[in-house]
């Protein structure tokens, strides 16, 4: 089966938070994506890889197209 990876934006707190643990409880790797909050951001990625999930913190600004 292929690898289901998902890119939460906004995924280190809030609703984006929670997204990202239901997928990787879901069996998704996760790309939470942050602007400004890292430790927000690295703090998800720590719960999933506790949990035995796949995730990484990529900082950027979804909001920018080019």
């Amino acid at each position: 089966m292929p690898e289901r990876v998902v890119v939460v934006t906004g995924g280190g707190r809030g609703i984006g938070a929670a997204t990202s643990l239901l997928a990787a409880e879901r069996g998704y790797s996760v790309v939470v994506n942050y602007l400004s909050r890292s430790d927000d951001a690295e703090e998800v990625v720590a719960a999933i890889l506790k949990r035995g999930g796949r995730a990484v913190a990529v900082r950027g600004d979804a909001s920018e197209t080019e």
